[in-house]
């Protein structure tokens, strides 16, 4: 058996991140051992969980962000102007990729975290109400997401039928029974090869909308003499209200962090999750921008919708909507999958059933399944508007998820006078400083502008309506 020393070099080598942090040596012995722990528990059980390759996180996360709120982004350039809207994209993204890194350097110093939630209890000072409330946010927000999916999966089914077939109501608890049961397999891992075919589906959507949006004579809804108006800044009249909402758009898009404690908690080497990252931003940023702009260009103000395929001619549309069955389908049951490991996972903590193919445990898996798509199919009916969820659940939950919790997280791995060590370590604590003042401007000011937002768009409609809600 080696010295303590060769161990702790040993660590070093296996976790040479945690090098910056105060009793590096000590840090990066720990985390390795918590990890090799976790891996040795599984060991001869039906179930386990800290099997995803750098690979598998990665189909992972293109699953969850190469998704159909990419075809908001064109609606988003069309409010903020052209200009506004490719820095907006790129700003987003680079404060985004900074802070994950921040999120996963925080996750290989505490490798005993499973979820956001416990993070949130970290980062409050052990709290058992900060990790509740965490904990109630963390799943009102996957919740939404799935509610998220059952209205599009509606507004799909309506669109390819042309609102004849069936009430919308129907398509929306149809959309949630599909997906409840693409939702029932327990680890991660399982989901990672239809989260490629999804990001490869999805990815085929958006550049079919982009090429259909240049080849149609003109946009759905087009006026005889009112050309398609495309400008490099907003125009006149834009409300605060419709630029805080594009922005929040963009945002939600982007933001996602609160998955990503989730899928480390999961790998069997957390060090490579930086390789995962890094391919899905570059994806990100190409694509986002890209699907924004050419749209957008070819579209103009007064002709686009959210998502953009109601832009484009019927054929068009129904083709190109088409690819996104996969991702409707996949993303909203993935979100599900992370909410109910985090319900399972407190419920049987020490249980055989948490690692076992017990009737117990898989009963119990499908109940907590199916409540996250009841909850999900109720959330909406009550708010049937894609662009105002997209921007209620940004404000409400990316303040936090995508901003304040990270910048909080930064200035625990530099405690004391650590942060201040030096011209470059006081400019990134400032830096973190100033995310966590911008978390809380989207949570209050786009919470605001959001209900605003939906109260307009209302306007006398009914919810659990059975009217069309198709493009």
């Amino acid at each position: 058996m080696g010295s303590i020393s060769d161990e702790k070099k040993a660590a070093e080598a296996h976790y040479p991140e945690t090098s910056s942090f105060e009793g590096s040596s000590d840090a990066s012995s720990d985390a390795e051992r918590a990890i090799d722990v976790q891996i040795a528990e599984e060991t001869g059980h039906g179930v386990k969980y800290r099997t995803c390759s750098w690979q598998k996180t990665a189909a992972l996360l293109f699953s969850e962000y190469i998704c159909l709120a990419i075809l908001s982004f064109p609606w988003s350039f069309s409010v903020l102007g052209m200009a506004p809207g490719i820095i907006v994209t790129i700003a987003v993204a680079a404060s985004v990729q900074y802070t994950s890194l921040i999120l996963w350097r925080y996750c290989l110093k505490h490798p005993e975290v499973r979820d956001v939630c416990d993070i949130g209890r970290n980062l409050f000072g052990g709290s058992q109400i900060a990790y509740n409330v965490t904990a109630l946010f963390f799943i009102l927000n996957n919740t939404f997401i799935q509610a998220l999916h059952c209205l599009v999966g509606a507004k799909l089914l309506n669109t390819l039928t042309n609102g004849h077939a069936a009430c919308t109501v129907v398509w929306s608890v149809v959309t949630a029974a599909i997906c409840f049961f693409i939702s029932l397999p327990r680890p991660l891992s399982q989901l990672s090869g239809l989260g490629v075919f999804s990001a490869v589906t999805m990815g085929i959507a958006v550049l079919l909308a982009i090429i259909f949006a240049g080849i149609q004579d003109h946009p759905f809804g087009y006026i005889a003499g009112q050309e398609p108006l495309v400008t490099r800044l907003p125009v006149a009249g834009t409300t605060y209200v419709a630029g805080m909402s594009a922005f929040l758009n963009i945002t939600y898009t982007f933001v996602g962090q609160i998955t990503l404690p989730s899928f480390i908690a999961e790998m069997k080497n957390p060090r490579d999750f930086p390789k995962a990252l890094w391919a899905v931003t570059i994806a990100e940023v190409v694509v986002f921008t890209l699907c924004g702009a050419l749209m957008y260009h070819f579209v103009g103000n007064q002709y686009m919708t959210a998502p953009a395929f109601g832009s484009l001619q019927p054929v068009y549309k129904k083709i190109a909507f088409s690819f996104a069955i996969p991702t409707i389908v996949f993303l909203g049951s993935l979100y599900s999958s992370v909410t109910s490991r985090f319900v399972f996972f407190r419920l049987f903590r020490n249980s055989r059933h948490k690692h076992e193919n017990t009737v117990v445990g898989w009963g119990s898996w499908a109940l907590i399944v199916g409540l996250t798509w009841v909850g999900a199919f109720v959330i909406a009916e009550v708010i049937p508007f894609f662009s105002d969820m997209l921007s209620l659940m940004s404000s409400l939950f990316d303040g936090w998820f995508g901003f304040i919790f990270w910048g909080m997280a930064y200035l625990t791995l530099y405690p004391g006078a650590k942060k201040w060590a030096g011209v470059w370590r006081s400019a990134e604590t400032l830096l973190n400083y100033a995310i966590i003042l911008f978390g809380f401007y989207v949570l209050i000011a786009g919470t605001y502008t959001s209900v605003k937002s939906i109260i307009i768009d209302f306007n006398g409609q009914k919810v659990f309506s059975c009217v069309s809600n198709g493009l």
